[in-house]
């Protein structure tokens, strides 16, 4: 029996998404537990980003974008969830009151990640040009 190994034509290509990925997870816990809000929203929204990237990337989807939008929407029910565990309201000074305002604050913070993503979807998807296929 011979085996041989048969290299391919062309070198692998490195990808930047494990890494972006990576730096998601990092900030959004880092966020979210310390109770950073700019911190937990940007970490939030770079790791779903990351993983619409990588999904795009592995041709498991034809759009990260969808995916990017079905995660935010998971990210707020998720939320607004913790926000009402919490017992949470927002008060019309924008403070605001609950039985664990940290986990109320923290909560919060997931949910506007997700809003944000929901939002700038289509902007972001009428300003960047769209991949072609692999």
């Amino acid at each position: 029996m011979s085996e041989e190994t048969v290299l391919p034509d062309q070198p692998r290509k490195s990808s930047p998404w494990p890494m972006l990925i990576a730096l998601g997870v990092v900030f959004s816990e880092v966020g979210i537990v310390l109770g950073l809000v700019p911190v937990a929203i940007g970490g939030l929204l770079l790791l779903l980003g990351s993983v619409g990237g990588i999904l795009r990337e592995t041709e498991y989807v034809a759009s990260p974008w969808t995916v990017f939008v079905g995660l935010s929407a998971a990210l707020v029910a998720v939320g607004i969830g913790l926000f009402t565990l919490a017992d949470g309201t927002i008060t019309q000074s924008l403070t605001i009151s609950a039985s664990n305002s940290g986990i109320a604050l923290r909560g919060l913070s997931i949910a506007v990640a997700g809003l944000l993503g929901i939002v700038l979807t289509p902007i972001l998807r009428a300003r960047l040009p769209e991949q072609p296929t692999i």
